[in-house]
């Protein structure tokens, strides 16, 4: 199903997005990917979701690309005998281990981990932000906090602590459950949530054992001030926007957005910017005028995709929200503000054939009549570096893996199309010429180009480049093998 844009849409699955009917309706509006929130649904649930987008896939013959989210490690605060109390700035509140119901001056902590991190001085974070504590002192088993921001605390309500880099895996047992069953399910992405370091990525890599690919959120202080190492050992990025405004200044978080965003593209590897893109969207059918300028910067900086999340999951209006979405990206696409910005960001990393194969065929593509790139990709990387060339034409991605196809739909301008095997060129440039006219994008007096590597079905190979005519009769002509 090939889309008149070229950012992509992530759709969270929930309770309002749950059968075939609206499964269906969403991707035919415009969701490119699903995400299985692991946080919510047992594996009961998660199961049938994933085979019913595997039946629209099927009834649509359109590749879908399954993103499992894993939930990582939640901090929480234990419960109240009151149920809730209010928290009133100056006083002081402790934190420990005692797992008796709290009051007013204490809770249980139940994390032995994040007393052995604090320090004094240090700050502690409770339900998003709201409530904000100072660290006086502190041992292996307390913290003694000066509240600083009041509220209301009350059972189980969340912790984050953005000032220490916690000595906690990225992975719970919960979370190495899920990996296993949604692996074996056959999803396409990994998220990774709250992940620290490097380490924490490549844990999950050794586990997936490549039957999945690895994204890493960004939502914790200490992953930003290492993104360059994350990024290194992720094949994508979500810029999770939520836990990552808790824990940093809210206004630090547009210019980390920005700058991730950048290097993801420098580095041809996919990037998802998260976190209430609509959100009023849960309860209108109508966005905020500012919620679409967010959705619009995201664009504008280059994103690979955009995601909603409670909008598809949980809320009202959730074909209206993709449609509004998918509606928004199509306008700024046509700005030609938006071809200046994504031209004049292009960088290109090393000096390698691949790197010169296809800046060569975007320049070739920009600058005659030609209507279509067309890449042959069997581990996805040709049609990952002609993406981040970000050209003025469509991209066919074509592929025999339809594990490739699905995870080249998280990737910016990718019509992916999966083909038999092809073990000559001339059959590459066929089948090429085939899918530009099948998806419209190319008539029998057009030219396309194509891109491959020789020899066929091996990775990272891209060494060729052809224009080349649409009409089978004259390949056949000058081409005798």
């Amino acid at each position: 199903m090939r889309r008149h844009r070229n950012v992509k849409i992530v759709a969270t699955l929930g309770p309002a997005s749950n059968d075939y009917e609206m499964i269906r309706a969403l991707h035919e509006a415009g969701a490119d990917v699903f995400r299985l929130n692991m946080s919510h649904g047992d594996h009961a649930e998660i199961k049938v979701r994933h085979e019913i987008i595997r039946q629209v896939e099927k009834d649509l013959n359109s590749p879908i690309s399954i993103l499992a989210d894993l939930q990582g490690p939640k901090l929480r605060v234990g419960v109240f005998a009151n149920g809730e109390e209010e928290l009133v700035p100056g006083a002081d509140f402790r934190l420990d281990l005692d797992e008796a119901k709290g009051d007013v001056t204490r809770v249980n902590l139940p994390h032995k981990e994040i007393f052995d991190a604090l320090e004094p001085g240090a700050h502690l974070l409770v339900n998003d932000g709201k409530i904000k504590l100072r660290v006086k002192d502190c041992g292996a088993n307390f913290a003694n906090c000066e509240v600083i921001v009041g509220g209301t605390i009350s059972n189980r309500k969340g912790v984050n602590v953005p000032d220490v880099v916690l000595p906690l895996a990225a992975l719970s047992e919960k979370d190495r459950k899920d990996l296993e069953f949604v692996c074996d399910l056959g999803v396409d992405w990994l998220a990774l949530s709250f992940v620290q370091r490097p380490a924490d990525v490549e844990e999950a890599r050794a586990l997936a054992k490549g039957r999945a690919a690895i994204l890493s959120k960004i939502e914790k202080p200490n992953a930003v001030k290492v993104f360059d190492s994350i990024l290194a050992v992720s094949d994508g990025i979500m810029v999770a926007r939520g836990d990552l405004g808790v824990e940093l200044p809210v206004q630090n978080v547009p210019p980390i957005q920005k700058q991730l965003v950048r290097k993801c593209r420098l580095a041809a590897k996919p990037v998802i910017v998260a976190t209430q893109m609509l959100e009023s969207m849960i309860d209108s059918p109508m966005p905020t005028r500012a919620e679409v300028s967010d959705v619009a910067t995201a664009i504008y900086e280059g994103a690979d995709a955009i995601m909603l999340s409670a909008e598809s999951a949980a809320g009202s209006y959730p074909i209206e929200a993709v449609t509004t979405m998918s509606n928004v990206a199509a306008e700024v696409e046509t700005d030609p503000n938006y071809t200046e910005i994504m031209e004049a960001s292009r960088k290109s990393e090393g000096k390698t054939v691949a790197n010169g194969i296809v800046s060569a065929a975007r320049e070739i593509a920009e600058t005659t009549d030609v209507k279509a790139i067309c890449c042959f990709s069997q581990s996805g990387t040709t049609a990952l570096l002609v993406s981040r060339e970000r050209p003025r034409v469509p991209i066919i991605a074509l592929t025999n893996q339809v594990t490739t196809a699905r995870r080249l739909c998280l990737s910016w301008g990718t019509n992916c199309v999966i083909t038999g095997r092809v073990d000559r060129f001339k059959d590459a440039v066929i089948a090429a010429v085939r899918a530009a006219r099948d998806q419209n994008l190319a008539t029998e007096d057009d030219m396309i180009v194509v891109t491959a590597g020789v020899p066929f079905n091996t990775p990272g190979s891209t060494n060729i480049l052809r224009v080349a005519p649409c009409a089978e009769r004259l390949i056949y002509a000058t081409d005798t093998e």
